[in-house]
């Protein structure tokens, strides 16, 4: 029996550990979890900081009034809030009618372009033709070369614009489509617009990815090539179609280069790339701390359709994405 007694008692004091030592096992490792949810923590609030203080600065300091600029004890929070520069600019700037104009035109490109990049790159992906890895070289090329190389050649063809020569046996001269939308639409239509390159390589690597059946069947049915690619091939595409939509809108929204190139002057990145003088000359401003004030204003006008897009498309935008293939 008292053998008995002290195996028991043995087998007692080794639960007894065990459960001691289970104990201080979960303690470290929810002090463990605790020291890894701070760090990452303290990285995410670290890096989100330094991303978006800029921008929050500059709303911030949009509704600063003149008194709030000068004084060293304001800081982030306006002591007296204003819209004052908000209404200014969107006068000055005409913000209405050039919102309008851009978002309008801003539109038709993006059609235009998911129409025209979509079926080049369903032609790359189904159709065997001469020269196809040659033209498909030139599609890369477009992607790889920035626009800034060939900024030259672009600007004379549009300057004096003319198709093989027939315009000026007509009139005398090419047409300088100069300060109009013209040389946007024509560059969109002909499959080279604003990063139509990656347009075009997205839809190839997706129509790719489509097994061929669906496409045999429809052709076993009677349907011809273009009704499947309409009806078919591009409805089975739709996540590269939003995809392709969304970044085409956001470029072709904030595209300075090419309206700057063309001298669009009714565009919103160029309207925002002379506010700053536009203010200063229209109000008699010396101050560029105050004029600056009026400069954010108008950036943060510049921003809300932008966030207002990413709002109500983002989550057709992420499956997009995620569907399309698309990483990096």
């Amino acid at each position: 029996m008292k053998f008995i007694k002290k195996d028991a008692e043995l087998v007692k004091l080794k639960a007894e550990d065990q459960n001691a030592s289970s104990e201080k096992l979960r303690v470290i490792k929810s002090i463990k979890s605790i020291i890894l949810s701070l760090f990452r923590l303290a990285i995410l609030v670290g890096v989100s900081y330094v991303i978006l203080s800029p921008l929050i600065e500059i709303v911030s300091n949009s509704f600063f009034s003149d008194s709030d600029a000068t004084d060293p004890m304001v800081y982030v929070i306006p002591k007296a809030f204003t819209i004052e520069k908000y209404t200014t600019v969107i006068s000055i700037m005409k913000y209405w009618k050039i919102l309008f104009t851009t978002v309008l035109s801003d539109v038709l490109l993006m059609g235009i372009q998911v129409l025209i990049c979509s079926m080049v790159g369903y032609g790359f992906a189904r159709f065997n033709f001469p020269f196809k890895k040659l033209l498909f070289a030139c599609v890369v090329v477009m992607i790889v070369i920035p626009a800034h190389a060939i900024m030259l050649p672009i600007y004379i063809t549009f300057r004096d614009f003319d198709i093989f020569g027939i315009i000026s046996l007509i009139s005398g001269n090419g047409l300088n489509l100069m300060k109009t939308m013209k040389p946007l639409y024509i560059m969109t239509i002909l499959g080279c617009g604003l990063n139509s390159g990656i347009y075009i390589y997205i839809f190839n690597q997706f129509f790719r990815g489509l097994p061929k059946e669906i496409e045999e069947a429809a052709f076993v049915d009677g349907a011809g090539m273009f009704y499947t690619y309409f009806r078919i091939m591009l409805v089975n595409a739709m996540p590269s179609v939003i995809t392709v939509a969304v970044f085409s809108l956001v470029w072709q929204y904030n595209d300075y280069f090419f309206t700057k190139l063309f001298s669009i002057e009714s565009w919103m990145s160029m309207k925002i790339s002379a506010l700053y003088d536009s203010v200063a000359n229209a109000l008699q401003l010396n101050s560029p701390t105050i004029t600056q004030l009026y400069f954010n204003a108008g950036i943060v006008l510049d921003l809300i359709p932008v966030l207002l897009m990413y709002v109500f498309l983002q989550k057709y935008f992420v499956e997009g994405v995620e569907r399309s293939g698309i990483v990096g």
